[in-house]
């Protein structure tokens, strides 16, 4: 099977590609760009919905980035569980056709509990202090260390490149 790369860019139409979007126009250059119809409502949830099972809003559940919760009595937005997400997901799909089919599914929305292979989605944690401090999700759970080292790794090399930075500037 051959590899593909599903991006999902908020409001990138081919007017867009070009020169300021150097490694989105070299990737379209080098092989196939399929367009979709976009999903109603255009938002975030239930397009990336759409696209991930290829069925519409009614048959899988999710018309919008929040909905009212009758039993709870108030608004529920920007839930990540993929179990809300009624329908076989095109991962799931190409998996039946191939068993030896991987896929990996980073930063899309309701991305945790996923029967993707491999998953990272951001969250956060909140204390009961109100601060919001940045994490991940990752299936499976090492690549979130992995990730968070890397992440460490970074900060400390911004940090180090700062006070050069500095220099250049001044």
């Amino acid at each position: 099977m051959r590899r593909t790369a599903v991006i999902n860019v908020v409001g990138l139409t081919d007017a867009l590609i070009g020169e300021h979007t150097p490694r989105i126009r070299d990737f379209v250059a080098r092989g196939d760009k399929a367009s979709i119809e976009p999903a109603f409502p255009a938002v975030t949830c239930t397009a990336q919905s759409t696209y991930l099972t290829g069925t519409t809003p009614h048959a899988h559940g999710i018309a919008g980035n929040g909905w009212y919760d009758r039993e709870l009595a108030e608004v529920q937005f920007w839930k990540q569980s993929n179990h809300l997400v009624h329908g076989k997901k095109l991962w799931e799909e190409l998996r039946e056709r191939d068993p030896k089919f991987t896929c990996a599914k980073l930063f899309w929305w309701y991305n945790m509990y996923s029967s993707a292979d491999f998953s990272i989605t951001p969250r956060p944690m909140y204390p009961a202090d109100g601060r919001k401090i940045f994490d991940i999700y990752t299936q499976p759970g090492n690549i979130r260390w992995a990730t968070k080292a890397q992440q460490m790794r970074n900060k400390r090399q911004r940090k180090a490149s700062a006070p050069e930075a500095l220099k250049l500037a001044g």
